[in-house]
């Protein structure tokens, strides 16, 4: 470092030539391997995750509850694939935010993210934990329940190690596991639908007189067991559905052709996450059979932590059907290894600009992967899910373990998308004529309507009692974090290209035009 300078509340320290050097990416990245990082973050989702928005407000209600949060995403998606581009910088909603709103803005955004970003592979491991407890379980293996956090350790260690080994890598694995995920929905699709009765099954739930929900043996409920209330309640759990593929922006440093490729990595990502959606829900729980004596159907979803696998069951039997989950299970794997490379990114991001501490930016010298930011992400998000664990225990904790850890990373998503909607409207004001290669459709109104459902979405996350707690500890997290940066972060800013290009009014720092240490492969 050479000198500092002083501007408004924080404190910049010029860096020299050697410092960007030791954070340098290297660009690999294309349009399908943005489509699929963009998919493949999500698609976990679709195989758990999503179910425990039907106990929230029945399938009627966790239906509704998903088209209204598609139309958030849709706001969000054509504002990043303007925004990106616009400015493509590794630290994607924290760039946006720190041109928008300044360093504060920038912080506090980046460090919703970050939450985001660190607990949603907590809640994905949780899950492939749960589906290889439900394989060995069958095989007569009656303890493998409390051998889950050696499965978490496990991943952790080896997806970290993936992509701690290149980007070039990364981006192969993640189209790989990616398309063999959507192709283990699409058999399940094909599979289910001589199965399929919707009123039967997919209606199978009431409201007893104690408010809990009740199961109904013909089936043919209401479609809005909860009422309109239900729908509100379930909006957290349908983020589910599609939380994460808004880190493309990430990758934009990674990118060879940012302008052109990730505005389409985006839009085609977002349309084939809502086509599969749509899929998922509709099928998965209109199957329905025996199984130990419970019935399938919603019912028997709203509670499931495999439901991709309580549907193969049904179809095929429990033989078969193991050897599917086992397929399955690459789905959660694509989300996993995936959103690792975002953690990645976006702790590195902040680091780099100093709102972090700066050694975790710090890249390797011949893979030029951001590997201290890979351990620390990684290190934070499985000492969550095991605290969670032991907190909760393995036999009272289930379900409720994944969707605690599931609500806070929504909490942080929800924070994120409301501050990148704004955003977007600020730069439309502030940064009016800097270089545009793709302009939302949907401009100023689209933006507007994923802040208003982002921010409805986290007041009723507030209004759920069995997931408060989770809420909290992520808003402690959050709290602290802020008195971090008030106290210690503002003090240590780097000139990094977000920062320049914000304080220049996009004059200077953008990536494309002036490398810092960027090299391509």
């Amino acid at each position: 470092m050479t000198d500092t300078k002083t501007v408004g509340s924080v404190t910049y320290q010029n860096a020299g030539k050697e410092y960007f050097e030791k954070r340098g990416l290297k660009r690999h990245a294309r349009v399908w391997s943005l489509w699929a990082l963009g998919v493949g973050a999500v698609i976990s989702g679709h195989f758990s995750g999503w179910n425990f928005g039907i106990g929230a407000g029945g399938w009627g209600g966790l239906f509704i509850a998903a088209i209204i949060i598609a139309v958030m995403y849709l706001g969000l998606i054509f504002s990043l694939a303007e925004m990106s581009p616009a400015l493509p910088h590794t630290g994607g909603a924290y760039s946006f935010a720190r041109s928008a709103m300044g360093p504060w803005g920038g912080f506090i955004t980046g460090l919703a993210e970050s939450i985001e970003y660190i607990m949603t592979p907590a809640v994905i491991v949780f899950f492939i934990g749960s589906y290889v407890t439900g394989i060995l379980e069958a095989i007569g293996f009656e303890t493998a329940k409390n051998f889950q956090p050696l499965w978490w350790i496990g991943c952790y260690v080896l997806f970290v190690a993936l992509n701690y080994w290149g980007v070039s890598l990364s981006f192969k694995v993640s189209v790989v596991v990616t398309l063999l995920a959507l192709a283990v929905l699409a058999v399940f699709w094909v599979s289910a639908i001589p199965y399929a009765d919707f009123s039967r099954w997919a209606l199978n739930i009431a409201v007893g007189p104690d408010g809990a929900l009740v199961e109904l043996p013909e089936g043919n409920g209401e479609f809005l067991p909860k009422g309109w209330m239900g729908v509100l309640a379930a909006l957290p759990f349908a983020v589910w559905l599609f939380l994460a593929i808004e880190e493309l922006p990430l990758a934009a440093e990674e990118s060879v052709d940012p302008k052109k490729d990730m505005p389409k990595g985006l839009i085609f990502g977002l349309f084939t996450l809502i086509f599969s959606a749509l899929m998922i829900m509709f099928l998965n729980a209109s199957i329905g059979g025996l199984e130990e004596g419970r019935m399938h159907g919603s019912f028997s979803l709203a509670t499931s932590a495999e439901p991709l696998l309580d549907g193969f069951r049904v179809i095929y039997g429990d033989d078969i059907a193991l050897t599917l989950a086992l397929l399955a299970i690459i789905g959660l794997i694509a989300s996993f290894h995936t959103i690792i490379f975002a953690f990645g990114r976006q702790i590195y991001s902040l680091s780099r600009a100093g709102y972090y501490p700066a050694a975790m930016s710090l890249t390797h010298g011949v893979r030029k992967t951001p590997h201290i930011a890979l351990f620390t992400g990684a290190g934070i998000g499985l000492a969550v899910i095991l605290a969670v664990w032991f907190a909760l225990g393995a036999e009272k904790g289930g379900a409720k373990i994944g969707a605690t850890l599931l609500n806070m990373a929504v909490f942080g998503a929800m924070i994120s998308y409301a501050f990148q909607g704004v955003s977007f409207i600020l730069l439309r004001k502030k940064f009016p004529n800097i270089e545009r290669p793709y302009r939302s459709p949907l401009g100023v109104p689209g933006a507007s309507l994923t802040v208003l459902i982002a921010l409805v979405t986290l007041y009723y996350q507030l209004q759920d009692p069995l997931y408060r707690e989770g809420v909290y500890a992520a808003l402690a997290w959050y709290v602290a974090g802020i008195i971090y940066f008030a106290l210690i972060g503002r003090h240590k800013l780097v000139l990094s290209p977000e920062e320049e290009f914000a304080i220049t009014g996009g004059q200077h720092g953008h990536p494309e035009k002036e490398g810092y240490g960027t090299t391509k492969v």
